[in-house]
């Protein structure tokens, strides 16, 4: 809930609905996923995370707010899964197509990181697409290795920022999609993620990432809002 670009982000309604429970319910159609589980900070201001959690059903875990490594490991600990799938709060369109597809890359390749839009000078997904995988002894070595700050707060610069050794691959598309973003970052993030949600409403459609594509683009303004941001922004040392 202390996000400094848009305090509050995660619960903010859209369409009569808070935007995590647009994300829990798209990502419970993952075929693959077998526990979905939100990770939240131990802040005061984060309770009112764990309560919605606790009225939908979802499991929670409360760890540190700036070392989301660290809570990220604690979190995995008491579960002992073999793979971990990251997918940010702030992406409430998460396909679970896409989903699928990099944990079955993941599992495929035998690879200790896949992902779909890192490293992002190669992406060809959408911001706010974004997946993650990655093998729990990968990430207990993260969880020791990794000594600067910023690779804790993001928790897997340590596995595709540098070369640490790790087998990292990343999943391919046949369309480069790589300059359309949905995240929400911003205000004006929001103002788009809200027109695609309205929209797909307005079908009666689940909204896969074609669809969404296919909704920015048939309206240039609404295309053009957040435009001026870019993947990554934030993330400078």
């Amino acid at each position: 809930m202390g996000s400094t670009r848009l305090p509050g982000k995660v619960l903010k309604e859209v369409a009569g609905e808070p935007m995590l429970k647009y994300q829990i319910d798209r990502v419970r159609r993952s075929t693959l996923l077998d526990k979905i589980i939100v990770a939240t900070s131990t802040l005061k201001q984060d309770d009112v995370i764990e309560e919605f959690c606790i009225q939908n059903g979802i499991e929670c875990f409360r760890g540190s707010q700036n070392d989301v490594l660290d809570r990220y490991y604690q979190c995995a600990k008491l579960h002992d899964p073999e793979m971990i799938v990251r997918l940010t709060a702030d992406c409430p369109l998460s396909d679970p197509m896409v989903i699928d597809a990099v944990i079955k890359l993941f599992i495929d390749t035998n690879a200790d990181y896949a992902a779909n839009t890192v490293p992002p000078e190669r992406s060809k997904y959408p911001d706010g697409s974004d997946v993650e995988v990655f093998g729990m002894k990968a990430l207990e070595r993260a969880h020791r290795d990794a000594l600067n700050m910023k690779d804790r707060e993001h928790v897997t610069f340590f596995f595709w920022k540098y070369d640490n050794g790790f087998k990292i691959v990343q999943l391919d598309n046949d369309k480069d999609y790589s300059q359309y973003r949905f995240t929400v970052d911003y205000a004006e993030d929001l103002e788009v993620v809200e027109y695609i949600i309205k929209e797909l409403k307005k079908r009666n459609s689940f909204g896969y990432l074609k669809e969404i594509i296919d909704i920015i683009d048939s309206n240039p303004e609404v295309k053009a809002k957040n435009s001026k941001y870019y993947f990554g922004i934030g993330w400078k040392k």
